[in-house]
């Protein structure tokens, strides 16, 4: 039977932060204010360290300048953001982790609070086809669609990773079932939920919240990055 390794992606796969990383470069690029969005894009990125993100307050923040640009601008920024903020920090031992899944014939998936478009790519480079990641909304369909800024569906954070995670799995024809082994790599307290529905949490670069709480459960420990 195959197994299912589920892999959350900043500060666990990346030694760094998509979505804050996705800002600051927006602010490099002048397209956001520099100071007040660099000042709020440090709020919400410690608010989420923290555990008290408002959620929908940040992907308001987070997805209003997609709606400014039309796509082949952010497409043209996410490839230069790329190159300068995500490639030189795909490390050799992330990628090591997911290809021993992945020999192993596990089902594998990035499971990310992050939006899909700033994720999609970076899901791409590590070799994963399947992404779960909050979804943009999108004005019409196909992929010159302007985003509206706002959002579809459930964002996979904290419980609705578990949501997303289900009915991805429900679009395969699978439920938890399916898998004798099911993992799951976290860096973050805030994925606990996902973390308690696998049988096989595993704390990756856990920051001081979830090392406690991993040590009292006895959950295996990985410091992917030592």
């Amino acid at each position: 039977m195959t197994n299912l390794a589920l892999f959350d992606l900043d500060h666990t796969l990346l030694p760094t932060d998509s979505d804050k990383e996705w800002g600051r470069f927006l602010v490099r690029q002048g397209a956001v204010e520099r100071d007040s969005y660099a000042q709020a894009n440090e709020a919400f990125y410690q608010d989420y360290r923290a555990g008290r993100l408002d959620m929908p307050a940040y992907l308001r923040f987070c997805l209003a300048p997609l709606a400014r640009y039309p796509r082949d601008q952010l497409d043209a920024w996410h490839a230069q953001y790329m190159e300068e903020s995500i490639l030189p920090h795909v490390r050799s031992e992330a990628l090591e982790l997911i290809d021993t899944h992945r020999k192993a014939g596990d089902l594998c998936a990035i499971v990310t609070a992050t939006n899909t478009f700033v994720t999609r790519p970076i899901a791409k480079a590590f070799g994963i086809d399947h992404l779960i990641g909050t979804e943009p909304a999108t004005a019409g369909d196909g992929p010159n669609a302007r985003y509206t800024g706002e959002y579809v569906g459930t964002p996979s954070f904290r419980e609705g990773k578990i949501t997303r995670t289900e009915a991805w799995l429900a679009s395969l024809g699978k439920t938890w079932d399916d898998f004798d082994h099911a993992f799951f790599y976290s860096d973050s307290a805030n994925d606990v939920p996902l973390m308690e529905k696998v049988n096989h949490p595993v704390a990756t670069n856990p920051d001081e919240a979830l090392r406690e709480i991993a040590l009292a459960r006895r959950w295996p420990i990985l410091e992917l990055f030592q």
